[in-house]
């Protein structure tokens, strides 16, 4: 990775955060719990993918649609996260994967 890329990468995470300021201050509070869980749990793409601007997408288009942020994501907001990430490859699958040990296959 190159100067230009990391430079680029720090701009839009500015901007990002830009946008998670401006929305309402319970939105701010759920979405700064919410990227503390996911930055636990390690999501495998959640640097580059479309997980956190798509979270701050979500809830701005809540705030303007006037709904409290716990009418979008519930009163389980872990439930919400480990909803989201369901179908994505954690830091914690690969490691055991790389131990040679298997999880649990998911209910259904």
């Amino acid at each position: 990775m190159g100067i230009h890329e990391i430079i680029e990468g720090k701009k839009q995470w500015r901007a990002h955060q830009a946008r998670v300021k401006a929305l309402p201050r319970d939105y701010q509070i759920v979405y700064r719990e919410i990227q503390k869980y996911f930055f636990k749990i390690g999501p495998v793409d959640l640097a580059d993918g479309p997980l956190l601007p798509g979270l701050v997408e979500f809830f701005e288009q809540g705030a303007a649609a006037g709904k409290g942020v716990l009418e979008l994501v519930g009163t389980d907001v872990a439930a919400f996260c480990d909803d989201l990430i369901k179908d994505t490859r954690t830091y914690a699958e690969v490691y055991q994967q790389s131990l040679g040990t298997r999880s649990a296959p998911p209910a259904e």
